[in-house]
This record gives C-alpha cells, structure tokens and sequence, in this order.
C-alpha cells in the first residue's frame, strides 16, 4: 500500500513541474519516485541535482552500479534495486556484477569489491570508517575524491531509499522483471 501520494506532472506542485517534465524528457516516462519526490519540489530538485553531480563524479558505469547497488541493498530498497538493475543493462554494465550486488556476494574483480567494501563501511558505520579500511581502499587503486564521491552517491541513495520505504513506491512496470526482495 502506497502510503505518499505518487504526483503526475498535472496533480503535482506548480515548482514541481518542470521538474517533472524534465524526467519524463529522460527517462520516456515520470519514474514513481519521482512523482512521490514532487510533492517537495526542493528534495525533488535535491535528489535530480545529487543524481546529475554522482553521474559526473570521478566513477565509470560499473563503479556507479556499485555504489548504486552496494547501497540499495543494505537499505533494503524495493524499488531502486529493480531501478538500478535495468539502469545498469542500459548502461551495458557486466551482468555478474549486477547479479553479485543484488545477491551480496564478493565480486570477481578485486578493485569493485573493494569499492563495494568501502560503501558498505561507510553506511554501516554511518561514516566512522576505519583506517585499515581507508588503507586497503587506497591499495586497491582509489583515492580521497573517490571516498567523497561515495558519499555524494549515498546522499543520492539515501533521498530515494528512505522515500521509497515510506511511501512503498510501486516498482515501474518498465523494471518489475528485475523485482527483488532482500533475503
């Protein structure tokens, strides 16, 4: 059950609207999430700006999928994992890494996994990283801007895993053949 009003570009807050038809011009249709986010032009504008900046961070397709994914997961969100899985089809993202992040399993590649091991660290520990795990990240091949740019990703995240579990927004038909449920 829905529990927060899921606005179309007609139901929505004047400031909302061009928002809104900025998503439906990006995506071919007006994503659930965004029609909850409307209600609230300024976290609807937030959550557009923080996507646009994570996308031009420092991170290629696959290590946005990690991020994405790594965080969705441990938010348990049922919308942004079947979100991100199409998301990272589109993108041609390697599907063993997308299966992996929806299964939590370690990935192939040693410098994702590492990647995936700092996002987890930083939202379990909510940020109080440690400085083993700050040095494995750095051997891996990452540096500070990377740790930032993490964090830019888990605002993002955040904005759209907690919308998503307080207003139960449907999963869009266009990503219900990658429903998951965390096990």
């Amino acid at each position: 059950m829905t529990t927060l009003k899921i606005h179309n570009i007609e139901t929505a807050p004047e400031a909302s609207k061009p928002l809104l038809e900025k998503s439906k011009k990006a995506y071919g249709m007006v994503p659930g999430l965004h029609g909850v986010l409307a209600a609230s032009p300024q976290i609807f504008e937030a959550y557009q700006t923080l996507h646009e900046l994570f996308t031009q961070s420092s991170f290629n397709e696959e290590e946005l999928t990690v991020v994405w994914q790594a965080i969705n997961v441990e938010h348990a969100c049922h919308y942004c994992v079947p979100a991100h899985t199409g998301i990272a089809n589109m993108m041609k993202v390697d599907e063993n890494i997308t299966e992996s992040l929806r299964n939590e399993t370690p990935l192939d590649n040693e410098k994702l996994e590492a990647l995936r091991t700092m996002t987890l660290s930083i939202v379990r520990n909510r940020g109080n990283v440690s400085q083993a795990d700050l040095d494995a990240f750095y051997a891996a091949g990452y540096e500070e801007k990377h740790i930032l740019d993490i964090i830019l990703g888990l605002s993002q995240k955040t904005i759209s895993n907690y919308t998503n579990h307080i207003a139960n927004t449907p999963v869009d038909e266009a990503f219900e053949k990658f429903a998951w449920s965390k096990k």
